[in-house]
């Protein structure tokens, strides 16, 4: 990129528009400046976010890019060694490839206030030679006093909620509400939920055991009336039975005395 340096002017002419040509030049410089330190490699993203979860290991990638045609050594630090794993920290780029870089957060026991974090990470990269592999990385490849063109980019980490597991969608809901709740939000509508389905399941529970008794109850009545009947039909024919029965004494009572009165009549007759 070639710059065009301002006309030459004396130190009177501060006109508008001379004003404006010079912030022009001024901002093309700070761009290709900016640029600059960034010609080998392109990293994404230039911030660590981390769904922050207490107890639990969380990682994040890194994506390095390089956009050169040469070989790129990179180098990956950061200010609190002791919290986080970089894998690989160190390797290299082939031209116009991708790599990619695994930060891991070990298990955190507290949360810090308002989820602020203040580690930072330092990725170097450096033109390594032709076929170089990562066993050919030296602490002096990074070395500026070297005379070696290191490029340095700075990332930040920053702590993110967890996401939330997406709501049950209930039927006939009205349209154009949020699909999205938070969490006490779910936690206040799905207790009454749990509440009415309880409820709705004792009742259910009751009237099936009350049809089950009620049915149990009409088979026992059934059963009473039957035998009802069969104890008042053998009742009554013990009854016709009984009035043969004293029938047949009666008149067998009549012919004995009959039969008596006759013989007394006849010996009264001879007497």
């Amino acid at each position: 990129m070639t710059l065009t340096p301002p006309p030459q002017s004396t130190a009177t002419d501060l006109s508008p528009s001379r004003f404006s040509a010079l912030k022009t030049a001024y901002s093309g410089c700070t761009r290709h400046k900016t640029m600059s330190n960034n010609d080998l490699l392109q990293i994404e993203p230039v911030e660590l976010q981390f769904p922050f979860e207490l107890k639990k290991q969380i990682s994040c990638s890194l994506q390095l890019s390089n956009k050169s045609d040469n070989h790129v050594a990179f180098k990956v630090k950061t200010t609190n060694p002791k919290k986080y794993c970089v894998r690989p920290n160190t390797g290299v780029v082939l031209p116009r490839s991708s790599c990619d870089v695994t930060v891991t957060m070990q298990a955190q026991k507290e949360a810090p206030p308002d989820l602020q974090c203040k580690d930072k990470f330092l990725l170097q990269s450096v033109v390594a030679s032709p076929g170089a592999s990562a066993k050919d990385i030296t602490p002096e490849l990074f070395s500026k006093e070297s005379g070696n063109h290191v490029e340095e980019c700075k990332l930040r980490v920053a702590y993110v909620p967890p996401p939330q597991p997406p709501s049950p969608v209930r039927e006939g809901s009205e349209e154009g509400s949020s699909p999205r709740a938070s969490v006490s939000d779910t936690l206040i509508v799905n207790a009454p939920e749990i509440n009415s389905v309880s409820s709705d399941m004792e009742p259910q529970e009751k009237s099936s055991e009350v049809k089950s008794l009620i049915n149990r109850l009409s088979e026992e009545k059934n059963a009473a009336i039957e035998q009802n009947n069969k104890l008042q039909r053998e009742l009554d024919l013990l009854k016709r039975e009984s009035k043969r029965n004293q029938g047949g004494i009666r008149l067998m009572y009549v012919i004995i005395v009959g039969l008596i009165g006759a013989i007394i009549g006849y010996l009264l007759k001879r007497m």
